[in-house]
């Protein structure tokens, strides 16, 4: 993350690099495990390359100088989340490898933060791409839980992108928000919800049920930002 603080770490040209590196093992991994077919390959390809590149544009545009053991360990989550979208597209998913990396990607969502505190390395760009990886982990996981549970379920995925997106015409939703540890909450019950209704354990209505009540607290987490906007901003 930021410079200066800790050293012994790599360039940020070498970040981007190793991830790439780190996704086309996993999809080997992948390959041995499960045999993950052509599908998954060409997804997991496209991501892989997509990530290299946005992180390399986003390093190059924050300044990084070195990239950081606690970014390190988010781009370790993101390649288990290039594993999720490539086997969320195969024709048959290996729900229990499905289940297995999410849940790995979501228990390492506590870790980046506290490498980054006790290093000192905290900083904004940090902070984005962990948000980032977070956003797009649910947004695959609400695809695969949608097969199952309808096409409405795909709004928990959507909702910060088309939040974002909404952002770009009403400017007063770009506003900073105030720190509130329920959004936090909302936002971690969001994937543990989904990786439980992904693994096929709870009957189809029980889990409906919990990715509603899910949605329903998501709904409310965004309506009380998006007030407070428009409140302060607009």
């Amino acid at each position: 993350m930021t410079a200066g603080v800790w050293t012994g770490t790599v360039s940020p040209l070498r970040g981007p690099a190793a991830g790439l590196l780190a996704q086309f093992a996993v999809l080997g991994g992948l390959t041995a495990a499960v045999g993950l077919g052509a599908g998954g390959w060409v997804t997991g390809t496209v991501y892989a390359l997509a990530l290299c590149a946005l992180l390399a544009r986003a390093m190059h545009r924050s300044g990084l100088r070195v990239f950081g053991p606690a970014n390190a360990v988010t781009l370790s989550r993101a390649t288990l989340v290039g594993g999720v979208t490539a086997l969320v597209t195969e024709a048959r998913t290996p729900v229990a490898v499905l289940v297995v990396l999410a849940s790995v990607a979501l228990v390492l969502d506590g870790v980046d933060g506290v490498v980054a505190r006790r290093t000192g390395s905290t900083s904004p760009f940090g902070a984005r791409f962990d948000g980032e990886v977070d956003a797009f982990l649910i947004l695959v996981l609400s695809v695969y839980v949608s097969y199952h549970l309808g096409w409405w379920v795909l709004a928990i995925g959507a909702f910060r992108y088309a939040f974002v997106a909404a952002g770009w015409h009403f400017t007063w939703l770009r506003g900073d928000l105030p720190v509130r540890y329920s959004r936090k909450t909302v936002a971690a019950v969001q994937g543990v919800v989904l990786v439980t209704a992904a693994s096929g354990l709870l009957p189809g209505l029980v889990a409906g049920v919990l990715v509603a009540a899910a949605l329903a607290a998501l709904i409310w987490s965004f309506g009380r930002d998006i007030a407070y906007l428009h409140r302060t901003y607009a």
